[in-house]
């Protein structure tokens, strides 16, 4: 005999079903209880005997009821039983309210997953003959026509009518001009959610849940709930502002203008908005913002743009979409001569996402506090006033949105002599500590975590202690769990690693001039602090193997993911104000390479071009992506001016030099469009071009604005006055590293010596391109992050806003094109985390094509970095995906990253040699079954994603 959770629930209890309306009471009583919706509509109380019951039927009508059999059956059920439990009340934490179908699916994934699949099949099979039976009962009313009865109650306690003529107006328009989504399907399943005194608020939210549940089927679901999502939305904006109720999106094509000056005038009277906000024309602008540029969204950028972009007041959101892209717009143009034709063009090119502004511009700009610069970097002095003061400099910048890159060599190693005190050194880590919990205790005004990133050269002392900072073991008082580390490696120390050879360390008290030398003049003097320590000179130091250090490094980085490898001289002598300082570091995210004294805290304003939406039938649109380096950069360069400094040294410092950093996001996206694979010279070679070509277009922008605003200050002596651009700087690192260490291609296709004449008679900006990672804003563009390969085809991604599944939708579009998506392909990649490569159906070319990050060899993302790196005059984030990793494969990848002139690296993400692939029992493969044949019983769980968006690492976006 079978029976499933309602089935159990009703026969095990003589009390008759309880009225949905009693039951919306319930509801209101018993805060933190998890409760469960029938079919009848009635609501009861979670139960988890129930569950087991169930599970125990299920179980006896496939293994019968032997003694051998019973003591098994009973642990694996209350084992099974209590997992669900626990599922639910992680999803509910606070309590909620669930539909009986939902604990039967995860009655079906906790016996696929515990490897009880006869049951399993079983249990599937006897849900669907009732599923079956129920619809042969029905009367053949319409889905939508059959609870009239239902009312939902207000927030004043008055219950109303369901509307239902409504709610299908507003999924039909969820639905409209996209492919194989179903307005009914979503309709019949969200109404088995409602029950009579549902919350008004529940109501849109049973929609955008069931919408979400089909976006492993159909990745065009993620438009539809993120449009049902809208309708929430609006109703919460223009409800605050008395505009109206509810609108359609139909509605919006007339109410955009009218929101607008009622939005600015009250951001204005709740201290929210800048008042010079009001002396635009509003009028005008409200007739640009474009009502069709919300059906753009998917779920999860439109979620996070919710949770955590949208400016609020007492937790009620009172920015819309295009009311935001504005508000960043008008932030952006407020000095502009003709602000109001410059706003617009900005809007437009914003709310198209041709490019976005980096995550602290978006966050800010318009406000009382425009601080929308995204990174700082700091050298840290060697005495406690300026410590200290550099830690208090680390909280200011983090308050407002900013991330942090703090240089740490100068400060003397454990041991070093301190002649004031009479006594010895601690040595950095101590302090390191204090800059973590800082990091912690200032969470960039509660948006996001505080970040940091720490710099130390590879010679100084206190490096071997430096590289186990992000340990769980040890003495947890000299450990930094928070914080991020990187080593700044100098040329020589690579060499000796190539020749096996000794290397020393110091401490920066006995060598101070190291810290500003790089290249050859940094190997002469270092040799010569070498031969003072052989002869006595110099009494505190130590020598060790550089491959053993070089190991450590290599094996810490596996270990706990830190500390990163950036390499000191292609950053200064590739970089064009080496005549203006040193580069120390880079920053929280390694792609931002910009001098640093005592007085100056070097400041980077960042924003990216949407590589995707520049791609056309022959490839790059260079005339679209022209004119969009043109707008973007003159974003840029308006930071500068507009932005609040919370320290001084940063508006020095931006001030005298004026850096940008415009880069790119959706560069897997294009090569999906253009059908390149990621390991291929194709895509190297794409890489190469695109970048040169936002290179050239981005400084010539940044000519075209010198001629009108005039060059940045310290324009004269940089390598742009000697008319030289970043691809020239090679030659300066193949001079001083040698040649026997280095290889970069030095192919190109533009015209560069016209530019080059340009740029001798000014730039406007000092440095102006670097790759950030773009977590966010990639996700709110609905693309790929930066440079980054997929990291799988289908998953679960986790952030801030919540877990959302992620379905690549190139891949669902090319199988569909070749009958090949089906709920068997949705199970095969669940099983498979995301990967196609063991699915036997999948023709080659797309396995080719659709390969994820740790089936690229990281080869092919050094190499396509290294042809981007030969166009920046900054550097990127680089993260790399090693599979089978050993210590032998990570030597081999970042000795080539700096053979092939890399500038930085960033994360490495890696999967040990150790690790077992997924087979079946019969073979190495899944799925050798026809695209008619049914789904496995049961659906797989979808995988979990590594947080490659971890708020962490979401300050440089």
């Amino acid at each position: 005999m079978h029976t499933d959770v309602e089935t159990s629930s009703t026969s095990s209890t003589s009390q008759p079903a309880t009225p949905a309306a009693s039951q919306a009471e319930l509801n209101a009583t018993a805060p933190g209880q998890l409760r469960v919706i029938k079919r009848n509509g009635t609501v009861v109380v979670y139960d988890e005997s129930k569950i087991s019951v169930a599970i125990t039927k299920a179980f006896l009508a496939v293994e019968g009821g032997t003694a051998a059999a019973s003591s098994r059956i009973h642990e694996t059920v209350a084992k099974l039983a209590q997992q669900i439990t626990v599922i639910f009340k992680r999803r509910m934490p606070s309590g909620g309210t669930m539909h009986i179908e939902d604990i039967q699916d995860q009655v079906e994934l906790a016996l696929m997953r515990s490897g009880e699949h006869k049951v399993a099949r079983d249990y599937v099979l006897y849900r669907e003959e009732h599923a079956r039976q129920r619809a042969e009962q029905q009367t053949g009313e319409e889905p939508t026509k059959a609870h009239p009865s239902i009312r939902i109650k207000q927030e004043d306690g008055s219950l109303t009518p369901l509307d239902l003529g409504r709610l299908e107006i507003i999924v039909a328009e969820a639905c409209t001009d996209l492919e194989d989504v179903s307005a009914s399907a979503i309709l019949n399943e969200a109404l088995k959610n409602l029950y009579d005194g549902v919350a008004a608020a529940e109501v849109n939210t049973s929609l955008v849940m069931t919408a979400r549940t089909m976006v492993e089927k159909e990745p065009n679901y993620t438009y539809v709930t993120a449009r049902l999502l809208l309708d929430n939305l609006r109703a919460e904006a223009l409800n605050f502002y008395g505009i109206a109720e509810s609108a359609t999106q139909a509605d919006m094509a007339k109410l955009y203008a009218e929101v607008l000056p009622a939005y600015v005038a009250k951001g204005i009277e709740l201290e929210l908005l800048a008042p010079n906000l009001q002396d635009y024309d509003l009028d005008m602008l409200g007739a640009a913002l474009d009502s069709q540029r919300d059906l753009q969204f998917n779920y999860l950028s439109l979620q996070t743009l919710y949770d955590r972009y949208f400016i609020h007041s007492n937790e009620v959101r009172i920015e819309l979409p295009q009311i935001f892209f504005m508000r960043v717009a008008m932030g952006l143009a407020i000095e502009e001569e003709n602000k109001n034709e410059r706003a617009i063009e900005f809007y437009k090119l914003l709310s198209s996402f041709d490019y976005m502004s980096s995550t602290p511009t978006l966050f800010n700009a318009g406000t009382l506090r425009p601080q929308l610069s995204s990174c700082y970097l700091t050298t840290v002095p060697d005495d406690l006033h300026g410590i200290y003061g550099a830690i208090q400099d680390n909280a200011m910048l983090s308050k407002w949105a900013g991330g942090l890159g703090n240089d740490w060599t100068p400060v003397r190693a454990l041991g070093a002599y301190i002649k004031g005190t009479n006594g010895r050194s601690q040595g950095v880590v101590p302090f390191l500590k204090v800059v973590n919990d800082t990091a912690v205790a200032v969470n960039q005004g509660g948006k996001r975590k505080g970040a940091v990133c720490a710099y130390l050269e590879t010679w100084h002392m206190d490096i071997e202690e430096f590289v186990e900072l992000r340990k769980n073991t040890g003495d947890d008082r000299r450990r930094t769990h928070d914080m991020n580390t990187a080593n700044w490696v100098p040329d020589l120390f690579m060499k000796r690693v190539f020749d096996d050879g000794k290397w020393t360390l110091f401490s920066p008290n006995d060598v101070p001039d190291l810290h500003d030398l790089y290249g050859q003049a940094f190997e002469d003097r270092y040799t010569q602090y070498e031969a003072m320590c052989e002869s006595g000179e110099i009494k505190y130091y130590k020598t060790v193997r550089a491959q053993d250090l070089w190991r450590k490094m290599i094996g810490m980085l596996f270990e706990t993911g830190h500390p990163w490898i950036t390499f000191k001289d292609p950053c200064n002598l590739r970089s064009p104000q080496q005549h203006a300082g040193v580069v120390h570091s880079s920053n929280l995210c390694t792609e931002i390479t910009l001098n640093t004294n005592a007085e100056e805290i070097a400041v980077c304003n960042l924003g990216s071009v949407n590589l995707a939406q520049h791609i056309g039938p022959d490839g790059l649109d260079l005339a679209k992506l022209e004119q969009t380096v043109k707008t973007a950069v003159r974003m840029l360069d308006n930071v500068i001016d507009i932005n609040y400094y919370s320290v001084p040294q940063a508006r020095t410092s931006n001030m005298r030099h004026r850096p940008v950093g415009l880069g790119l996001m959706g560069f897997q996206d294009a090569l999906y469009m253009q059908h390149i694979p990621y390991s291929s010279e194709q895509a190297v070679d794409f890489a190469d071009r695109s970048m040169e070509a936002i290179s050239y277009y981005a400084i010539q922008a940044s000519a075209d604005l010198a001629e009108e605003r005039g060059a940045y200050s310290s324009f004269e002596g940089s390598l742009w006055s000697q008319g030289k651009v970043p691809y020239d700087s090679i030659d300066l690192l193949c001079d001083n590293r040698g040649h026997d260490y280095i290889e970069v291609d030095r192919s190109i296709t533009l015209d560069w010596d016209s530019l080059r004449e340009r740029v001798k008679k000014g730039v406007r900006n000092s440095n102006i391109m670097a790759i950030a990672p773009t977590a966010t804003i990639a996700n709110i563009t609905g693309v790929s992050q930066s440079i980054e390969p997929t990291y799988q085809n289908l998953y679960v991604k986790s952030n801030l806003s919540g877990e959302f599944t992620v379905v690549n939708p190139h891949l669902v579009r090319d199988l569909k094109a070749r009958d090949l998506w089906d709920m068997v392909m949705v199970n095969d990649l669940k099983y498979y985390e995301g990967s196609v490569q063991n699915i036997d159906r999948i023709p080659d070319d797309i396995k080719a094509l659709y390969a994820t990050a740790f089936e690229v060899e990281p080869r092919w993302l050094v190499d396509a970095a290294s042809r981007r790196q030969k166009w920046i005059d900054q550097a990127q984030s680089l993260n790399l995906y090693i599979a089978g990793a050993s210590g032998k494969k990570l030597d081999v990848t970042y000795r080539m990253a700096w053979y092939r002139g890399l500038k930085t690296t960033y994360y490495l993400r890696a999967l040990a040699a150790t690790g077992t692939e997924k087979s079946t029992i019969e073979s190495a493969s899944l799925n050798k079954v026809s695209s008619q044949a049914a789904a496995p019983a049961g659906p797989a769980p979808v995988p979990q994603a590594c947080s490659l968006d971890d708020p962490d690492c979401e300050a440089c976006q």
